[in-house]
């Protein structure tokens, strides 16, 4: 551990450190997404890359994984609104126009859902930088497309990791939930949203298995303790079976006296969900500090940047955003609107709000912001 990581973060430390760790590892890796570790190596050294390195047109621009990680945290929050202001919402079915939104900003629209209105877009739509294509999962915008009804689940058998590569905002959104939210609340509602375009079960538990992670390590709980309270819940649902198996290796080969490259090309590349959490694990895992892990678990054949992404979530919430490299953070595409969602998830159970809040003016801000709708 650096000396940036000796002192222990603040609970609002970890929660800007798991978005900004995100989004840094997702930057980090999504100029080498599509490549093998052997062109890695060739193209930026025998460290592989450890620095930005341009793509989508510069250094530090975010991919559809921050992009929608960013609108899981803002369908909680705009569903939390709604629930002070109107009343009758539910996490699934607001989060689930929020990845319309999202939608929208890749320049398509749903093709069957007459429910879906845009009347009110929120503050997170107006950023232009999200009105990028970023190489977005066919999974994700097929099932976005056909939506019938917003928060059902999707109808496909995908098990790619563009579910749980966005679900890190549910396992912060529910720690400041902790007196209304159980542990099996918490990793249901993270399977939950990643099923809305992910209908294989190891699509979902895998999102579920990383919400408890980021909740409890939120709590200053060790990684490997995080991790047995994982196994009970994967265990008591169907067809956890391969989910469970990866995690186990990925601690087994985390204890294991393997080189780390050899390690995690025997956890697969990460596309598929279940190989894309385990290399995560792996990586924070082993990690002697942020950037130690996230450099580990984007120079490999693969998903570079989701696995990226899931590391710097992991790391960023154990160590707090006072560990990650400030040359990293720097040029980082979106940082401050990033640092407002991370602030806002950590404030919105204490916002006055709603039709008997004593400042109305609070209410008609937060509402613009975050409408409940």
């Amino acid at each position: 551990m650096n000396s940036k990581t000796e002192q222990r973060p603040t609970i609002q430390d970890r929660y800007t450190g798991c978005l900004l760790g995100g989004a840094v590892g997702d930057a980090l890796g999504a100029p080498v997404e599509f490549m093998t570790r052997a062109q890695i190596l060739r193209d930026f050294g025998p460290d592989g890359i450890t620095r930005y390195a341009p793509a989508f047109g510069s250094l530090g621009r975010i991919t559809d994984d921050t992009q929608m990680t960013l609108f899981t945290a803002e369908g909680l929050l705009r569903a939390w609104v709604r629930g002070c202001v109107r009343g009758g919402s539910t996490y699934q079915g607001i989060t689930a126009l929020s990845y319309l939104r999202w939608l929208l900003t890749q320049g398509e629209k749903p093709a069957r859902s007459a429910q879906f209105t845009n009347d009110e877009p929120g503050w997170l739509y107006t950023h232009p930088e999200l009105h990028s294509r970023r190489a977005p999962g066919n999974t994700c915008l097929a099932a976005l497309r056909n939506t019938k009804s917003p928060g059902a689940p999707a109808s496909n058998d995908s098990k790619g990791c563009g579910g749980v590569m966005r679900v890190a905002p549910v396992g912060l959104f529910c720690w400041r939930l902790q007196q209304r939210q159980t542990i099996q609340d918490v990793f249901a509602l993270g399977a939950q949203l990643a099923a809305l375009t992910h209908g294989h079960p190891t699509g979902s538990l895998t999102a579920g298995v990383l919400a408890v992670l980021i909740m409890l390590l939120t709590d200053n709980m060790a990684l490997t303790d995080a991790l047995g309270r994982c196994k009970p819940l994967l265990r008591n649902e169907r067809g956890h079976e391969e989910t469970l198996h990866a995690i186990e290796q990925a601690e087994a080969l985390a204890s294991s006296d393997q080189p780390h490259d050899v390690a995690i090309a025997q956890l697969g590349q990460g596309w598929v969900a279940e190989e894309a959490l385990a290399i995560s694990i792996y990586c924070a895992l082993v990690a002697r500090s942020f950037e130690h892990g996230v450099i580990l678990a984007v120079n490999h054949d693969g998903d570079s940047d989701s696995t990226g992404s899931i590391t710097g979530n992991l790391l960023g919430t154990r160590y707090g955003v006072q560990a990650i490299p400030e040359q990293w953070l720097n040029p980082l595409e979106l940082r401050a609107v990033i640092t407002s969602v991370a602030e806002d998830l950590h404030a919105f159970k204490d916002w006055d709000i709603g039709e008997i809040a004593e400042d109305q003016t609070l209410t008609r801000i937060i509402w613009q912001k975050y409408p409940g709708n």
